[in-house]
Parts: structure tokens; C-alpha cells; sequence
């Protein structure tokens, strides 16, 4: 610990300045630290900001004639847009303008039939027209309901109708895109070509043919204008058309097939009417007597003939007899092939929910074979229902798999792009990255109280919740809410971003209601970082600031911060723990023991290294009279070279001998003579030489050299 020193009289600290030295203290430390850290690991991008684009050189100002100019330009492009407001009552509201209408209703050079709204709209207005035609030409035909005083209503209907076929044989038609070997064609000359040789052109010529012109010659008669109920193709393109672009096309294809009934019975009442008309009426029980209201007395013969209800009377002629049995086969025919359509119809329409509930009766006969509790059928009964409400389907993939890949991308980015694009740890990827990412996570709905993942647990996945809410678990019985996540947040991802693996979980996650998420492996992300290099740097990186976050020690007592010249030496290191088992956790008395066993170490070499000089003299002398040697040798030899060596005490201090006659009295403490001496300490640490016993620690005492 320093001892900071008195200031002397007539000197002040300046506080801001004490502070702005710190401040440029610590932020020198931080860089360096950071240019460590590059310099280990280079793919940890430089702490300095990437330098700013320079500004460019503002224009100078036009002059004053230009801004005039500008200002009555702009005067007089929104003078157009103040004129377009309507007053009602005490409301003014903005009316777009005339001009965005006829925009709209411009008509294009080509038409897509696909996409196109405004060409449905306009094969509705053909198709109401055929439907006129196909209901009340057989009508007018055969029921005596166009009379010479409403005969101009019914002909103006007719030239509307026929406007509209013209209309949609010489604009709308040549107009239509057609695919040529795989190419979509818009040029102008080339669709009329198309539309000009095509079999549809020829039965809309035909349709629009003016055999009304006969009225001129043979009356009024609606049979001149049956060629009118040929345009069937428009019919069939409108219902294509008009399927593609509704949500539930099940509900107009019930009307469509309902429809179709309706006009079957329509035809056989106008048919029953000609042939009672042709029996004569009321001639016998079989005909229409010519009571009440025609149409529907015959449209109710016709519903019990052509169903086959019965209870009607028995014909009685040789005509109404074969006209009878042909009704019979043609309703026959015709009302098992209409009741089967509507049965696929219908089929088609709940075939989701037949699968669904189909599944789950399969997954609750398992469970009964094999005797689950109920708890968890009950469980299973909630997954099923909830997957099935929210989504719509048990699994999406199924649905997806059947697309093209670029299709698949264009709606996980719809539906997903925008939750994973909140992400904090993927901001800054690669955006195609990302693409690829979205179509490789896999969504799984957890019911409330269900584990996601639990504490020990080896991770391989991240998770990233798409909708609900999850929470943490801590606490000394794992039953403490630490933190809940929403939507948006991921959990996970140190176990899939960590380099080594096998890195355990180190919290329980619990789904806090019905939670759906996203679910990415760790086999998965490595498959798609091969392809971006950068962005697997920048997880990386974000990795590594990830593991030293979650790795922090807990932290201890607040530090005292340092002033002056003290805070630019960092705090006293710990002693390692290798020293402090060789001093024996005791300090000063530790190094006084080591340095005294060093010392007795080195006087008993030095006694050895004499008893070798003597012999060797003794040697030398026995060579000229060995007898008298030997004796004197034996007489002068001292008692511990008489005695065995002893092994050489080791650096440790020595234990105490156990026995009755053992001195129990504590030996006095070592006292270290403060003085200069000719002897220094040297202590170092090397490899061991063999591998993984670590490192070995040396100490040696050598004398100074003598200058």
C-alpha cells in the first residue's frame, strides 16, 4: 500500500483535472487491452471508427429569379390539389382526382389474366351476360312471357348483352399475355395472332353472329339468338380466375355446383311446359293442367322427376311415357354426378381439418394401448387443439415443401423476416445470411409449464421466440423467476456460437403460456456460415464478447477509487497459490525456514567436498607406504564418515518424530538476521520434462562475484 504523502501548503488539487486524467488512464487501457486482443485473435475488427465521409462542397445558392420561378411552379401544382375537396353537411373531406380514376381505368396494351383484377371484373360483366342469355333464352322459347307489349324491354337487354360480347371479342381478348415456350408475350400484334387462331376466337365469332336480323322476317322469336349461350369458355375462364384470388374458394365452388342444379331443373321445367304444350294443356293427368303460376307448377314437376321422389301421375301416352323414362335416366345421371361433385366439393374444403382430427384420434388410440396417464393425454388433447387454432395446420413445412425454394424464401420472409430481423446477435449479418437462416428454422409450439430446456443440459440449439412468452428459472431451488422473454428474444445462443461444444445449459427455461419458437441448430448455422466468411467473423466476435459477459466473476465489494498518481498503477496481484504452499501460508517465517534448510544444505557439500580432497591425498601417500596410511587413516577418520551417508534432508521441513520420548515443547521461531551477506536467491520456474506433470520451481543460493 502507498502512503500518499502530506500536501504542503499553498498547493491544490484540481478535481477536473484529477478526473480527465483518469478518464485518459482508463481509455488507454482499454485500447490496449483491445490491440492485445487483436493482436491474438485477428479477426476482431480495430476499435477505431472507420473514418467519416468527408462533406461534400454545398452549391451555391441559385439566384434569386430561380426561386421565384420554382415557388409559382409549386404554386401551381398545388393550386389542382386544394381545388379537390367536398363540403357535406359540416364535414370537408379530400376527393382524389378525376384523373387518378381514369388512370386506373385506362386500359393496358396487355392484360395478365393472373394478376390482373380489373380483367375479372370485367369477365364477371361477360358472364352475367352469358347467364342471361343460357336462363331466359330457353324461358322466353317455351313460356309465353315475352309479349308484344314488353318486347322492347326484352330486346334492349339483348343489345346490352351482345355490347358486351363485341366489346370483349374485339378489345379485351387480343389484349390477353399467352406463354411461348416458357416466355410470357406482350407484344401487341403477337396476342392477336395468338387469340386470332385459337379455337375460343372462333365460337366468339359465332356467338355474336346477327341472326337477330330474322325478327325482320319470322317475329320475335328468342331462338334466333341461341348461338348466344356458345361463349362458354369466358364462363369457365371467370370461375379459374376468380378461385385463384379468393381466400375460401370452397364457398364459391358450392355456389357454382348448386348452381349448376338450379339450371339443370330450369331446362327440365321448360321441357315439361313444351311437352304439355305439345300434349296439348289439361289433356290428360300427366300434362300441366294450366293452373297457377306455370313456372314454378313445372319447376316442382321437374324437382320430383329428375331427384326421383315419385307420387306423380302416371303417363298415359306413348310420348309422355319415353319423355318420362328419359327424365328418369337423366335425372339419375345427372343428380348422382352432381351430389358426387359436391361431395369432393365439401371434402376438399374440410380435408385439413379430416387430417387433423384423423391424427389426433391415432395419437389418443396409442395412448389408451399403452396406458398414459391422463395428465399427459390431456396435454397432448391441448397441443393438438391450440397447433391447430393457431396455425391452422399441424406442420407447416408440408405445405411449404411443395414449392420452389424462391417461393418458400418469399414467405418465410413474409411471416418471419421481421422477428429475425430484431435479433440483436444477427444485426450486421449478411441479409442473404439471414435469407438462407429463415428457411432453415424449425417452429414448435410449448404449452404452459413445459420445460424448453433445462439446467445440465448439453445446448446444440438456439431459440428465438416468434410469439408467447418464456421464463428463466433460478434461484437455490430453481424456482425463482429471474428474467421473462417475449417475443423477439433469443435464448441458447452461447451453446451454438461456443467453439469447444459440450457446453452445458445454466438455467431452466419454462414457457410462461403458449409460447411458439424457432428452433436453429448448431449443425444448421455451420452449414450456412461456410458460405458467408464475414458473417461468421462478426458471430464470432460477438461470440467471445458473449462467453467473457456470461463468464464474469460475481462481483465483490466496491473498490475505492484512487486518486492522483495511484490510479495509474493497477492494485497489488494476489501471491500464487504454488508460493503459498511453499512458504507455508505463513509469510516472512516461510522464507527465514527455506533460506536456513538452503544454508545447512550447502555446508554439508562443502564437508564433502574436503572429505574428497583427503581421501585423495590419503590415496596418494598409501601408494608410497600404504600400511602406516591405512592406521593413521582409521585412527583420523571422524565419526560420521564412520557412519553411513545420510540422504540429503529435502527442501521441506521435517516431521516431527513420534514416540513417548518425542519433545512436545514447540521449537522456537526462526529469527532472520538482518544483515549484508555475500549469498542471493535465485528462484525460477522450468518445463518439467515429462508431459503434464507442469513446471518445476528451483531455488538456488549463489555467492556474489567478488569485482
Amino acid at each position: 500500500t502507498s502512503i500518499q504523502k502530506p500536501t504542503p501548503p499553498g498547493f491544490q488539487t484540481n478535481e477536473y483535472a484529477d478526473a480527465q486524467l483518469q478518464e485518459i488512464v482508463r481509455k488507454m487501457r482499454e485500447r490496449a487491452t483491445a490491440y492485445k486482443e487483436k493482436l491474438k485473435d485477428p479477426v476482431l475488427s480495430s476499435p477505431e471508427g472507420s473514418p467519416t465521409v468527408s462533406p461534400s462542397k454545398k452549391k451555391p445558392p441559385p439566384p434569386l429569379k430561380e426561386e421565384k420561378k420554382e415557388e409559382k411552379k409549386e404554386d401551381t401544382e398545388a393550386k389542382p390539389e386544394e381545388d379537390h375537396y367536398c363540403d357535406m353537411l359540416c364535414c370537408k373531406f379530400k376527393k382524389p382526382p378525376l384523373k387518378k380514376y381514369m388512370e386506373y381505368l385506362q386500359l393496358p396494351d396487355s392484360i395478365d389474366s393472373y394478376t390482373d383484377h380489373r380483367y375479372v371484373a370485367w369477365l364477371m360483366l361477360v358472364t352475367v351476360a352469358y347467364n342471361w342469355n343460357c336462363w331466359f333464352i330457353p324461358l322466353r322459347f317455351v313460356f309465353p312471357y315475352q309479349t308484344a307489349s314488353n318486347t322492347i324491354y326484352w330486346f334492349t337487354i339483348d343489345v346490352i348483352c351482345d355490347i358486351c360480347y363485341l366489346c370483349d371479342l374485339l378489345i379485351f381478348q387480343p389484349r390477353v399475355q399467352f406463354l411461348k415456350g416458357g416466355d410470357i408475350i406482350s407484344d401487341r400484334v403477337e396476342m392477336k395472332k395468338f387469340y386470332h387462331s385459337s379455337m375460343k376466337f372462333r365460337l366468339d365469332v359465332i356467338s355474336v353472329l346477327p341472326f337477330d336480323v330474322l325478327y325482320f322476317f319470322f317475329g320475335f322469336n328468342p331462338a334466333f339468338r341461341a348461338n348466344r349461350m356458345l361463349k362458354h369458355n369466358t364462363f369457365f375462364e371467370f370461375n379459374d380466375r376468380l378461385e385463384a384470388i379468393l381466400d375460401k374458394a370452397y364457398i364459391y365452388r358450392v355456389i357454382r355446383t348448386t348452381g349448376y342444379l338450379l339450371f339443370i331443373l330450369h331446362i327440365n321445367a321448360c321441357l315439361y311446359y313444351w311437352a304439355s304444350d305439345y300434349e296439348g294443356l289439361g289433356s290428360t293427368r300427366w300434362v300441366y293442367d294450366g293452373k297457377g303460376n306455370m313456372y314454378l307448377r313445372c319447376y316442382y314437376w321437374a324437382v320430383r322427376t329428375l331427384i326421383t321422389i315419385g307420387g306423380l301421375p302416371e303417363p298415359q301416352t306413348l310420348f309422355e311415357i319415353v319423355f318420362q323414362l328419359l327424365n328418369f335416366f337423366l335425372g339419375v345421371f345427372v343428380f348422382s354426378s352432381l351430389i358426387g361433385q359436391m361431395r369432393d366439393v365439401i371434402g376438399a374444403a374440410t380435408a385439413g381439418q379430416n387430417y387433423y382430427r384423423s391424427c389426433m384420434d391415432n395419437t389418443v388410440s396409442y395412448m389408451n394401448t399403452y396406458s398414459i396417464p391422463k395428465v399427459v393425454q390431456n396435454r397432448v388433447r391441448t397441443w393438438y387443439e391450440y397447433t391447430w387454432d393457431s396455425q391452422g395446420m399441424l406442420d407447416e413445412s408440408e405445405l411449404l415443401e411443395q414449392m420452389p425454394t424462391k417461393m418458400q424464401l418469399a414467405i418465410a420472409i413474409d411471416v418471419n423476416f421481421a422477428i429475425v430481423n430484431k435479433v440483436d446477435l444477427f444485426k450486421g449479418c449478411d441479409t442473404q445470411m439471414i435469407y438462407d437462416m429463415l428457411l432453415r428454422l424449425k417452429s414448435i409450439v410449448y404449452l404452459p409449464g413445459d420445460f424448453v430446456c433445462r439446467k445440465g443440459e448439453i445446448g446444440r440449439e438456439m431459440y428465438i421466440i416468434k410469439q408467447g412468452e418464456v421464463q428463466v428459472l433460478g434461484g437455490p431451488d430453481g424456482t425463482k423467476v429471474l428474467v421473462t422473454l417475449r417475443a423477439g428474444a433469443v435464448f441458447g445462443e452461447i451453446s451454438l456460437l461456443a467453439a469447444g461444444g459440450g457446453n452445458r445449459r445454466t438455467a431452466n427455461v419454462v414457457a410462461h403460456g403458449f409460447a411458439n419458437l424457432f428452433i436453429l441448430d448448431k449443425k444448421t448455422l455451420n452449414e450456412i456460415l461456410v458460405h458467408y466468411p464475414d458473417s461468421e467473423k462478426l458471430l464470432m466476435k460477438k461470440a467471445k464478447v458473449l462467453l467473457k459477459e456470461k463468464g464474469k466473476p460475481a462481483p465483490g465489494p466496491p473498490v475505492q477509487p484512487t486518486r492522483g498518481l495511484a490510479s495509474l498503477f493497477g492494485q497489488k496481484q494476489e501471491t500464487p497459490k504454488l508460493f503459498k504452499a511453499m512458504f507455508g501460508g505463513r509469510g516472512k517465517e516461510g522464507l527465514a525456514r527455506l533460506l536456513q534448510l538452503k544454508r545447512e544444505q550447502d555446508i554439508q557439500s562443502r564437508k564433502k567436498q574436503k572429505q574428497r580432497k583427503k581421501k585423495k591425498r590419503g590415496k596418494k601417500q598409501a601408494n608410497k607406504n600404504p600400511e602406516k596410511e591405512t592406521q593413521a587413516e582409521a585412527e583420523n577418520m571422524p565419526e560420521q564418515e564412520k557412519k553411513p551417508m545420510e540422504p540429503v534432508a529435502s527442501p521441506a521441513p521435517p516431521a516431527q518424530k513420534e514416540g513417548p520420548n518425542a519433545d512436545t515443547k514447540p521449537k522456537p521461531p526462526v529469527v532472520i538476521h538482518r544483515g549484508t551477506t555475500k549469498e542471493s536467491l535465485i528462484i525460477s520456474m522450468s518445463p518439467s520434462p515429462r508431459a503434464g506433470e507442469g513446471e518445476i520451481l528451483k531455488v538456488e543460493v549463489k555467492e556474489k562475484k567478488k569485482k
